[in-house]
């Protein structure tokens, strides 16, 4: 369980118990996190408002229950110039030990593009691709300072010859956009407007890793980065 806004909440799983920090929103780093195994049941408890966001995946063991501090989560810059985007690497491999679930959040700068190039993880090709169903929950702000009162972002994604599919989408705070397979990115932060997203995948696979497949014809884009600077609004929050 990943406490998207408020702080303080209590979460009881069996004799385990546990409190978890919070934030005051998604665009205020990374926080506490809570992981619950398959066959569990659990209760959270909070003395104030919060919004908590629940990804979960189809699990074949039951991992134990876990927790991973604000501290502990990963933050790396990704990219570079209008392709830099901040990524909270709470529920990778590296960091928690699950069953089948992997799953991140994604901050982008107002203006910048993310999930980009446009990539695929459909099809299971060891030590290449992973086979990984993904889902992408946005939150989405005007920057400090804006007046803009319908912050807004755009998504897309594209299918294969054999596969197609077409998402060209604008997403506002709480959308939820599901990519089965193919290409997708980019996720698109509007000028003026900060973009949030939290990543969910799983895979029928026996092995739990993210492995991704550049689209050919955008895949040189990365070697632009090696030139650019990462983007000096980040990270967030602002230090």
């Amino acid at each position: 369980m990943l406490p998207l806004s408020g702080a303080d909440l209590t979460v009881r799983s069996g004799d385990d118990e546990v409190t978890l920090g919070g934030r005051a929103s998604v665009f205020d780093g990374a926080t506490d996190i809570a992981y619950v195994g398959r066959d569990s049941e659990f209760t959270i408890t909070a003395t104030s408002p919060v919004r908590v966001a629940l990804p979960s995946a189809k699990a074949a063991t039951a991992k134990p229950f876990a927790v991973v501090r604000a501290a502990d989560v990963p933050v790396e810059m990704r990219g570079a110039g209008s392709c830099s985007r901040q990524v909270q690497n709470f529920g990778t491999p590296d960091t928690l030990d699950a069953d089948s679930i992997i799953a991140c959040e994604v901050i982008t700068p107002a203006g910048n593009w993310s999930s980009y190039p446009p990539h695929k993880h459909d099809v299971d090709r060891p030590g290449e691709e992973t086979s990984l169903e993904e889902i992408y929950y946005f939150e989405v702000r005007t920057q400090p300072g804006g007046a803009g009162t319908d912050p807004v972002a755009w998504q897309a994604a594209y299918g294969t010859e054999d596969r197609p599919l077409e998402i060209n989408t604008a997403v506002r705070p709480g959308d939820t956009v599901l990519i089965p397979h193919g290409w997708h990115g980019p996720s698109m932060a509007a000028p003026g407007y900060d973009l949030y997203y939290l990543n969910v995948m799983a895979g029928p696979g026996d092995e739990r890793i993210w492995l991704i497949c550049d689209d050919p014809a955008h895949t040189w884009v990365r070697s632009t980065w090696e030139d650019q600077p990462v983007d000096a609004r980040l990270p967030f929050p602002a230090k």
